[in-house]
């Protein structure tokens, strides 16, 4: 399984701080965004590769940064040749895009690169392969104004995904979708035609709404409530937040 990280955004809501830095690499305490997540999924047995496909503008920066890094698992960065937000090819794209360039042909762990999580996707992991199907995450979130900011799912008894919406204005569920998922390789030609089938290119989560609707795909329940399992940074008071409650500055 390649655990591929999508980090090619240019993180324009945190201004000047990531105007020339990547903000998976903000650091938080004495590690980083993304390292503190690499920690967990390096330590899963089925991950066999770290992939970060990110910018150009960025690209070095995190060569260098994978240079220093000593995780049991091979880091490969991909540079998807844009230098601008206004140039970007969307998450969708990105990932098409390392899939392509490195001739991806396994089980996939996609996740994106700007939270703070605190749980093991060794369970996420674990649930795939137990429901032998693409999946993706959900959490319970209670906020009506907060389910209209992101995916939303309706599951059934074994849960299974039978429907999503992306930013509903009328949730159907309180099970929420964070950006992170697990695409198999028997799902990969619908993966690969996506984009070229109608699926939106610039949110993750349009490619989990597309797949829902051409596959079979569960969700793994987060335990718990979202805001004690995953801190997402944003902005830069969020920036600043988590570097106080989770840094220790």
């Amino acid at each position: 399984m390649k655990n591929i990280v999508i980090a090619a955004g240019y993180a324009t809501r945190l201004g000047d701080l990531t105007s020339n830095f990547p903000k998976p690499l903000l650091r938080i305490g004495s590690s980083t965004i993304l390292g503190r997540m690499l920690d967990d999924i390096d330590r899963i047995p089925e991950i066999d590769e770290h992939i970060i496909i990110t910018n150009h503008k960025f690209f070095h920066t995190f060569e260098d940064w994978a240079a220093c890094q000593n995780y049991q698992k091979k880091v490969t960065v991909v540079d998807d040749g844009t230098e601008t937000n206004e140039t970007r090819l969307g998450a969708v794209c990105d990932l098409l895009f390392a899939m392509e360039r490195l001739d991806i042909d396994d089980d996939m762990l996609v996740v994106a690169a700007d939270n703070l999580l605190f749980f093991s996707f060794g369970d996420f992991v674990r649930f795939a392969k137990d429901k032998d199907s693409s999946c993706i995450m959900c959490h319970e979130q209670k906020d009506p104004e907060k389910l209209r900011r992101t995916g939303v799912v309706v599951l059934d008894g074994s849960n299974k995904v039978l429907d999503m919406e992306e930013k509903p204005q009328a949730p159907k569920s309180t099970w929420a979708v964070p950006p992170f998922y697990i695409y198999l390789k028997k799902d990969l030609s619908l993966v690969r035609n996506s984009v070229a089938d109608g699926c939106g290119k610039d949110a993750p989560g349009n490619l989990a709404h597309y797949l829902c609707d051409h596959t079979t795909m569960h969700a793994w329940p987060m335990t718990g409530t979202g805001e004690n399992l995953r801190f997402d940074i944003g902005s830069l008071d969020t920036y600043r937040e988590a570097c106080v409650r989770f840094g220790g500055k």
